[in-house]
């Protein structure tokens, strides 16, 4: 039977912000789950402005949501959690010092606000460390770029058929794979040089892009998000289908894995399972046409866990109210109770953290 919790802290990170109650249940293995993968699982939202951290304790899972505006793709490393926001990405780092006096309080780790970059309202989607370096999806310049602190940012790669960096959306690049710290492969929506021209071809113009090649690796997806390398493996999710699929990137040939109760985006991967967005979807044209508008009234949202052995989802964790969509998913490995504290965290909940030099 599920389990039923819920909070009222949701709201634009201001002052006045209205709180909205947010209803959601979970199957009851979510916390065992979480606790026999070492892991602790983050999502954002951008139509709730929030990063969800869903970790456990005493066998139970323990939410916290955390303000970012118009949150969306993250990245994470051990020393290092990055979020994409409207016009800027948010560096939360982890401080060992901070964690070990929480340890009282049950936490294993403490990650802070430490940092911004301002690159302006530029669609953040996927984002992935490559070492030290962060690799950001620039969707509405249909590049992938990096930042330093001269710039908005960098642009380092772009689609064979994009002929000029332009403010326009026009394939809607949004996914990112790593192999060997490099970008190796990227998903897209529709292969077109023109401003939003990936709509007209939306339910079926998705491709897979190798970054070497540039050659499209497989193609007929609809709406595709979260290419992943792992377990030796090529991941994504066909997102306007609902499914979670492998790709072989010798030949292109898709295999199902699962199909899921939402429109999947936000994907990571254990070596057991995977962690799954899903969203319903909106009432707009954007999504007119596409496979999975007709089971509208059956859609989720959450995240969804994958017994990768199996192909069987093994737990469910559902937003009832109050969350309409999941934009990323993230797990942090070998973390149990970690603390956050955000650029607003008076708003939301948490506790305001100082930190300053020792005395001399």
């Amino acid at each position: 039977m599920p389990e039923v919790g819920k909070t009222a802290a949701i709201g634009e990170a201001s002052p006045s912000a209205t709180l909205r109650e947010v209803k959601y249940e979970h199957t009851l293995n979510l916390a065992p789950l979480l606790e026999h993968l070492n892991v602790t699982l983050l999502m954002s939202t951008y139509q709730a402005g929030k990063l969800v951290v869903v970790d456990y304790r005493d066998g139970k899972p323990e939410f916290s949501f955390h303000n970012f505006e118009r949150v969306m793709g993250m990245a994470v490393r051990p020393d290092c959690v990055a979020v994409g926001v409207r016009a800027q990405v948010w560096f939360l780092r982890s401080d060992a010092y901070v964690a070990a006096r929480l340890a009282v309080q049950g936490y294993d780790a403490c990650f802070l606000t430490r940092s911004a970059h301002y690159t302006g309202d530029i669609h953040v989607h996927e984002m992935a460390w490559a070492g030290d370096e962060l690799w950001i999806v620039n969707t509405l310049f249909s590049c992938l770029c990096t930042l330093d602190g001269n710039h908005s940012f960098v642009p380092r790669w772009k689609p064979r058929f994009i002929s000029a960096l332009a403010a326009e959306d026009r394939c809607h690049l949004n996914g990112l794979a790593l192999a060997d710290g490099k970008p190796r492969f990227v998903t897209l929506l529709g292969p077109s040089d023109t401003a939003g021209g990936w709509r007209a071809n939306k339910a079926a113009g998705g491709c897979l892009v190798d970054v070497a090649s540039e050659a499209v690796v497989a193609a007929g997806f609809a709406m595709p998000h979260s290419p992943r390398l792992a377990q030796g493996r090529l991941w994504l999710l066909d997102s306007g289908r609902g499914r979670l699929v492998t790709v072989d990137p010798k030949d292109g040939r898709v295999e199902t894995v699962v199909e899921l109760p939402g429109y999947t985006r936000g994907l990571a991967l254990t070596p057991e399972a995977a962690f799954v967005g899903l969203s319903r979807i909106r009432e707009t044209a954007t999504f007119g046409g596409v496979p999975i508008a007709e089971r509208r009234d059956q859609l989720k949202c959450g995240v969804a866990i994958v017994e990768l052995r199996s192909g069987r989802m093994a737990a469910l964790l559902e937003f009832q109210s109050g969350v309409e969509e999941v934009f990323d998913v993230q797990v942090l490995p070998g973390l149990r109770r970690p603390a956050f504290s955000g650029p607003f965290a008076g708003l939301d909940g948490s506790e305001v953290i100082w930190t300053v030099p020792e005395a001399r």
